[in-house]
């Protein structure tokens, strides 16, 4: 990981800055001396105390997500993306110099790190990255894709080891909203960008896959949620149709929260009966809020 992206970052146990990691170093230590590990794949566990409640992916669950993001279904998403927060980055940047801090995305909830890294591809460099999450098995990958970014295993729902007005986009894709933290972390001016499936959102395949269901008020109630920090400033609907192989199928049943439920050999069984190739269209919401 990159010192200019922990720059960004503050000790969980105090509050105060890290030092920077010399090259050989393997742990992250602050300024008052309270040190974590540096795993092999390139990650830190900052979660101290009795962990969390929060069900974390599993090693399968990752395995497909990673399979059918890497397979591009979603390389419209990461388009639309890219286009949401350049401009944010771009007005950071042209303001900076001297010793102002780089742009930084921070992304909550960062899976595997595949939305992060085409964004980052997309931007062409010149910005810091924190990525969040609570599953070592994907943040494994994840810090393999993006070596340059703070890649943290963290519970969303605690204070964010980051510096209040730090960011400059905080970015939630399909992952918990921490309406308080984010808009703590966030610089006058930032940008929260959220990514939801609409209704719709491969409904073709939603008994084949045993996909939960999407609320239909799910736009609305993300707003609200969210009132109370931030107000909606675009709501932009992404419609992706794919042509998906049996094997697609069941990694996109297994890769989201109904993985977490789900029989994999009845899946398998389910997804065998399907034709070499199914129709269907993924429908996405991205919103972007301002800081009250």
């Amino acid at each position: 990981m990159d010192n200019s992206a922990l720059d960004a970052l503050i000790c969980p146990v105090c509050g105060l800055e890290f030092m920077d990691v010399l090259p050989g170093e393997n742990t992250l230590a602050c300024i008052d001396g309270h040190s974590f590990d540096i795993a092999r794949q390139g990650y830190v566990n900052l979660l101290t105390g009795h962990g969390t409640k929060f069900t974390h992916d599993t090693a399968a669950m990752v395995a497909a997500r990673d399979a059918f993001l890497e397979a591009g279904h979603y390389a419209p998403l990461a388009d639309a993306l890219a286009g949401t927060v350049r401009p944010v980055l771009a007005a950071t940047g042209a303001a900076g110099g001297g010793a102002a801090p780089r742009p930084m995305v921070l992304d909550a909830g960062t899976g595997t790190g595949w939305y992060l890294h085409q964004l980052l591809d997309r931007l062409g460099g010149g910005v810091d990255a924190v990525a969040l999450d609570i599953s070592k098995f994907a943040l494994r990958r994840a810090a393999r894709r993006n070596p340059g970014a703070a890649n943290l295993a963290w519970d969303l729902w605690q204070p964010l080891p980051v510096e209040a007005g730090r960011a400059d986009v905080v970015l939630v894709v399909f992952a918990p909203r921490n309406a308080a933290e984010f808009a703590r972390v966030l610089r006058p001016g930032g940008l929260l960008v959220v990514v939801t499936p609409r209704p719709g959102h491969l409904a073709e395949i939603a008994q084949h896959a045993g996909l939960l269901g999407i609320q239909p008020d799910k736009e609305a109630s993300l707003a609200a949620s969210l009132a109370s920090h931030f107000v909606l400033e675009s709501a932009l609907p992404v419609s992706i149709p794919l042509h998906l192989s049996p094997a697609d199928v069941a990694n996109v049943a297994l890769m989201g929260p109904a993985g977490h439920h789900i029989e994999v050999q009845e899946l398998e069984r389910a997804a065998a009966a399907l034709p070499e190739r199914t129709d269907v269209t993924a429908e996405f919401m991205l919103s972007a809020f301002r800081p009250r």
